[in-house]
């Protein structure tokens, strides 16, 4: 494409959200990745679309306005990336975990999430297989799922038809400047001329901010994934221990590990969920492995009977102050930046997408964007491992 009105870097759903907003908004768009599409951390998601693990503010205004717009997206585009309303299901097995679900939910409902509190006999009642001891739970209807890749894949497919462009196979290397303004970009292969780049790379967010001169600090956190073989339907919901919101929340680089279960529309089911912060270090560590199974057979016991499939992991683009980064750059005028949303990466997607879109065009935003701004890390004592 010869002079796009923007350019997105990254193929994962983040930037293909992020192409797509700006598509329907009338923009020239070109998609730049080294890979193919959806080859980095939306390769190695589950295609969690959660309200359920978060805590009242920013983040979770952006995850009930962007569930929302996926099922806008799915409608808009025909589908195609296996989207489905399923809910969510929390679960607490101590004093201590019910109560603080408990208050969670409370603090969720009073800033518009759908919560229904459970007992064992209803937790039972709409997942069957769940074990005995689990005696308390909140659903959450509105959370929901999709298939990573395939949405990735169709969203760009949707922006080409509407006059959009994607290569892959080329690296960026310089953000182009002058006087503080973004002029382009150089790849290993070609220079672009643009004025609006937006650096949607995931983990590798920080290293695009530095070709500008700026301070990013995204950090990569490892996380695990078993994947079983295909099963009769038992799993109902994403069903996972209210220990995975404190994780998530968590800025230890430990290892931490809780149950996460859900089933897929081809009759796998997925087991969750990891993290740590080891760099970049790919290993296939059993013990993890070995911790994910023991965890979801203590909340499905049934599962200790069905075979595993495949492994896999992948890195999570986590930011020190939890929030994604969703802004222009500090230095660089055009230059903006859709990274940092962790494990809730596909779910927020499509509102980080209308928010940098909004700012681009000068419309008016669904929320304030300052808490999201990547101004916030000016002169910040965060810097990234």
């Amino acid at each position: 494409m010869k002079n796009p009105d923007a350019i997105v870097i990254g193929a994962g759903v983040v930037g293909a959200c992020c192409a797509l907003s700006l598509t329907n908004a009338g923009l020239k768009v070109l998609i730049i990745d080294r890979g193919p599409v959806a080859s980095g951390t939306t390769g190695a998601g589950e295609g969690n679309i959660l309200v359920s693990d978060k805590g009242p503010g920013a983040e979770l205004n952006l995850a009930i306005r962007s569930r929302d717009l996926w099922f806008d997206i799915n409608t808009d585009i025909g589908g195609g990336f296996e989207l489905e309303a399923k809910g969510g299901v929390v679960v607490s097995r101590s004093a201590k975990g019910i109560s603080d679900l408990k208050k969670l939910s409370v603090l969720q409902k009073e800033n518009g999430v759908e919560v229904i509190e459970l007992d064992g006999a209803g937790l039972r009642k709409i997942e069957p297989y769940l074990s005995e001891s689990v005696e308390y739970g909140v659903l959450y209807p509105g959370d929901a799922q999709c298939q990573p890749m395939l949405a990735a894949a169709q969203i760009i497919r949707a922006v080409k038809k509407r006059g959009g462009s994607f290569i892959q196979g080329e690296n960026v290397i310089a953000i182009n400047s002058n006087a503080g303004s973004l002029i382009g970009i150089t790849t290993d292969k070609n220079n672009y001329s643009c004025p609006i780049v937006i650096n949607a790379t995931g983990t590798w967010a920080g290293e695009i901010a530095k070709l500008a001169g700026s301070h990013l600090p995204i950090m990569p956190r490892r996380g695990f994934i078993l994947v079983t073989a295909p099963a009769p339907k038992i799993v109902h919901h994403k069903v996972y221990d209210a220990d995975y919101v404190a994780n998530v929340a968590s800025s230890d680089a430990d290892l931490q590990s809780s149950a996460v279960v859900e089933g897929t529309a081809s009759g796998t089911i997925l087991i969750g969920a990891s993290r740590e912060r080891v760099g970049f270090k790919a290993d296939l560590d059993i013990s993890i492995l070995r911790q994910l199974a023991r965890q979801a057979i203590s909340l499905f016991p049934v599962l200790s009977s069905i075979g595993l499939l495949r492994a896999y992991r992948g890195f999570r683009p986590y930011a020190p102050d939890h929030l994604p980064v969703i802004g222009e750059d500090a230095n660089i005028s055009g230059l903006w930046h859709a990274a940092g949303h962790e494990g809730a990466g596909i779910g927020l997607s499509p509102a980080t997408g209308e928010l940098i879109t909004a700012q681009i065009t000068n419309q008016s935003t669904f929320i304030d964007p300052t808490p999201f701004s990547p101004k916030r890390f000016q002169g910040s004592e965060y810097v990234a491992v």
